[in-house]
């Protein structure tokens, strides 16, 4: 049996797809869930081989969720938002359904993901999606999982970011959160007029910074709001004069 969750919070949507999945009988939908939070835990108490997810949500988007997810299952989403359809695609999501979808749009859908399932490229499909579409989209938070605990972090929160090994720290007033994304990955995905890599590692928020005190062999210390200091390389403090206008 085929273990499938049904992750979109419009109620008459969950139906369609569960009538057209009637066709599928070897498919069981385990679980339906109207927001990113319940699909996140239906997903790790379940486990299942696919799920169908809209992307716009309540409180954490489809994108937002499946970046939560460790080992995040088969993804066919389901939405009106056309805008994602080229992002989803170049991401190799196994299909893309388009709101309102007719039946036959649906199991070529499904029988697509059916012929490959069992493929590694199958496997890598979801994280793909999660890496390639938060990379290109214009974002205002960052979604963290602690434990059992999700965060929603606003980026104007941010006060700078710390390499941690694999992962990357993001200091706020608040407290400092572990993301599993590389520096590179957040030097691109900040938006470059607010936030520069002063060093290979830190990225800092530029109106954090007090004042920048001379250092060594042309290298700075920045001096926060908040009295951290963060060393500055000499290609950062060339990023931070073009973004300071110096």
């Amino acid at each position: 049996m085929i273990k499938t969750i049904l992750i979109d919070d419009e109620p008459l949507a969950r139906e369609v797809v569960k009538e057209y999945l009637e066709a599928f009988p070897q498919v069981q939908v385990i679980e339906e869930c109207g927001d990113g939070f319940e699909g996140l835990k239906a997903i790790q108490q379940h486990q299942p081989d696919l799920i169908f997810l809209d992307i716009q949500m309540p409180k954490i988007n489809g994108f937002e969720m499946l970046e939560l997810i460790d080992q995040p299952p088969a993804v066919i989403f389901t939405t009106a938002f056309d805008e994602y359809a080229i992002r989803a695609f170049e991401a190799h999501a196994v299909d893309y359904l388009l709101k309102p979808f007719g039946r036959d749009r649906f199991n070529k859908a499904v029988n697509k993901w059916l012929e490959q399932q069992h493929s590694e490229r199958s496997k890598q499909n979801a994280y793909a999606v999660a890496e390639a579409v938060t990379q290109t989209s214009e974002h205002d938070r960052v979604v963290v999982k602690t434990g059992s605990k999700i965060t929603i972090i606003p980026v104007t929160d941010i006060e700078f970011l710390e390499a941690d090994d694999d992962y990357v720290k993001i200091h706020t007033s608040a407290g400092s959160y572990l993301k599993n994304k590389t520096m590179s990955y957040f030097d691109q995905w900040l938006s470059a007029k607010q936030f520069v890599r002063i060093h290979r590692s830190f990225i800092v928020h530029v109106d954090q910074i007090t004042r920048l005190d001379p250092y060594e062999k042309e290298t700075y210390t920045a001096i926060l709001k908040n009295g951290k200091k963060l060393p500055v390389s000499k290609t950062g403090y060339g990023k931070l004069k073009q973004v300071l206008g110096l």
